[in-house]
């Protein structure tokens, strides 16, 4: 009987570890396409694991970022995110790997403690621990190509990522001379009256067309560029998208005459851009929405840009009460995506970007002192008012 039940037993065990193997190779098999699928392959879908990193990330930055006041000591923290997701990822993927060979070892080493040691020597490429035999040698070597195959994927992603990255700030890094730090709309259009011409701008924005479908392309097959910040801590560049966008909105609205149509089509391709960035990170939008749906921003924040635009005699056809639901028309179709991707990325408190999450007030652009000979303190035209 006790013979019988040692069988029993050692049966029992032994289909466990079977079905334990069977487990690795999944656990394997499901790791490497989630590899594959963030480094390699090009695309707008973002996996469990990453949005679970993402998320998990953030958890441990919020509560620290909320009680910092000041805007550049919030900067330098969260610029450690984007970082701390890359390491964490591939520590995860290795994490996997190493469970996922220690449970296919299991069975034929017999010993749960020493297939996670082999595992680990194998997959870490360290070769101090091997069990010998046929079977064992071709697990060991599979999990060794494994560690560096995931390693090497990493390295090669990093000059892709940082490529870029850098791609994206050069004109963010331009566009604030043009609309101040942080970047705002109606100043982006008031500053044409005395650093550009506005023959310039059709220019301007065919480039800012082109950079719209670049990031849309990189940031969708990446999307943890989200997440790396501006070096300069009062630029983002979503909030410079923002801007450059409702100056184009604004010059519509306003100028419907004189609008080149490079800012209709800057505005297009802006729009694309924030709804291919919503579907890869999940954020519901409306996809055809109507003009007079309504918009967050207040008439009396649409009221300080338009002073800002008077104060420096902005050519208007339109009057601010007839060109306002003109400029809601634009608005509406990516106002909610810039709002809710600025409130998860923390990004500088602009002017008409939207809440954060410390609630604290929005920031309005930073003025050239216009300093000459004749008038050497100078002299800063006043800001609008700061909203709360």
């Amino acid at each position: 009987m006790d013979a019988l039940l040692g069988v029993v037993l050692a049966g029992g065990f032994e289909a466990v570890r079977v079905a334990c193997a069977v487990a690795g190779v999944v656990i394997i098999l499901l790791t490497a396409a989630n590899v594959l699928k963030a480094l390699v392959m090009p695309g707008g879908q973002v996996s469990r694991l990453v949005k679970a990193v993402d998320q998990g990330t953030d958890r441990l930055f919020r509560p620290v970022s909320r009680r910092v006041s000041d805007v550049r000591v919030r900067h330098r923290i969260l610029s450690f995110h984007a970082p701390l997701i890359l390491a964490t990822l591939l520590g995860a993927w290795l994490m996997l790997f190493l469970l996922g060979f220690a449970l296919l070892l299991w069975p034929l080493t017999h010993n749960l403690g020493h297939a996670f040691r082999e595992a680990g020597s194998s997959l870490f490429t360290l070769g101090f621990a091997s069990t010998g035999g046929t079977r064992t040698t071709a697990v060991d070597f599979l999990a060794a190509a494994t560690g560096l195959i995931v390693v090497a994927l990493q390295i090669a992603y990093l000059p892709a990522l940082y490529g870029a990255f850098n791609r994206r700030e050069t004109e963010v890094t331009l566009v604030g001379v043009r609309a101040g730090l942080p970047a705002w709309g109606p100043e982006l259009l008031s500053r044409t009256r005395f650093f550009t011409s506005e023959p310039e701008l059709p220019d301007f924005y065919k480039q800012w067309e082109r950079w719209a479908a670049e990031v849309a392309e990189s940031h969708s097959s990446y999307p943890v560029l989200l997440r790396f910040r501006s070096p300069e801590p009062l630029s983002s560049w979503l909030v410079a998208l923002l801007a450059v966008m409702d100056s184009a909105a604004l010059f519509a609205a306003l100028a419907p005459e004189r609008v080149p149509v490079e800012a209709r089509l800057c505005l297009r391709m802006g729009f694309g851009c924030l709804r291919s960035l919503a579907l890869t990170i999940g954020i519901p939008y409306e996809e055809d929405p109507r003009p007079d749906a309504g918009i967050a921003l207040s008439r009396e924040e649409f009221d300080q840009g338009i002073a800002r635009l008077q104060r420096v005699a902005f050519p208007m056809e339109r009057t601010p009460d007839e060109a306002w639901p003109h400029f809601q028309g634009w608005r509406v179709n990516y106002e909610s995506i810039a709002y809710r991707i600025a409130y998860q990325i923390d990004a500088v408190p602009a002017a008409w970007s939207g809440p954060r999450r410390d609630g604290g007030a929005t920031m309005t652009p930073t003025r050239t002192v216009n300093r000459t000979p004749e008038d050497p303190e100078g002299a800063t035209p006043p800001p609008p008012p700061r909203r709360r």
